[in-house]
């Protein structure tokens, strides 16, 4: 059981959650009442999360 793999995972499903969040926030919101400062956080934070974790998991050895 490697924790980093678990780790990773974890981090890479977070910035699913977290992209899928910020694309409900562009998606719902009018044209007039764009919540910029809401999307670009969730969306980075998503992104970077997203990253993280699938370069964690690539570049952790599978050792047992």
């Amino acid at each position: 059981m490697n924790l980093k793999r678990i780790f990773g995972a974890v981090l890479t499903v977070l910035g699913i959650v977290l992209l899928i969040y910020a694309a409900q926030v562009f998606l719902s919101t009018s044209e007039n009442t764009k919540d910029s400062k809401t999307l670009v956080i969730y969306g980075i934070l998503g992104l970077l999360f997203f990253v993280s974790g699938i370069n964690l998991v690539r570049t952790t050895k599978d050792e047992s």
